[in-house]
């Protein structure tokens, strides 16, 4: 499922979030739980590589987005999936209610009760802008 396959990407790109990951070894086993088939593998692959591709773009999107806070302060999860989602939204065109929602249920999953409507109100400031 695409669900499945997006949340595979954000734990990827969390792991990239610190540099002593593993991410070949990171990727196996997330493969392996995770039991994608071909085309979900395929779409994250796309958001991953279209992450590392884009990552210092993404980050100042997410910057500017976050008028008074550092990016080294906030929690790496929510920044994992504020990059997933501005991945999506502005290079892969996963249409924004889609990519938000999916976004803010991975928070409620991964995250702290305000990450939520933090990711949400960070994520409503970019869409007005692309």
């Amino acid at each position: 499922m695409r669900k499945d396959a997006r949340e595979f990407a954000f734990k990827m790109i969390f792991e990239n979030l610190f540099p002593d990951g593993d991410e070949n070894l990171t990727y196996d086993i997330i493969k392996e739980q995770a039991s994608l088939n071909d085309e979900d593998l395929k779409f994250y692959d796309e958001i991953f590589n279209t992450y590392k591709e884009n990552k210092n773009e993404i980050e100042k999107i997410v910057k500017n987005a976050c008028e008074g806070y550092q990016l080294d302060r906030i929690f790496k999860v929510d920044l994992a999936l504020m990059y997933t989602a501005i991945t999506e939204i502005v290079y892969i065109k996963t249409p924004i209610a889609v990519a938000v929602n999916e976004i803010v249920n991975l928070a409620k999953k991964y995250s702290t009760e305000k990450s939520q409507s933090f990711i949400n109100g960070v994520l409503a400031k970019v869409v007005k802008t692309v």
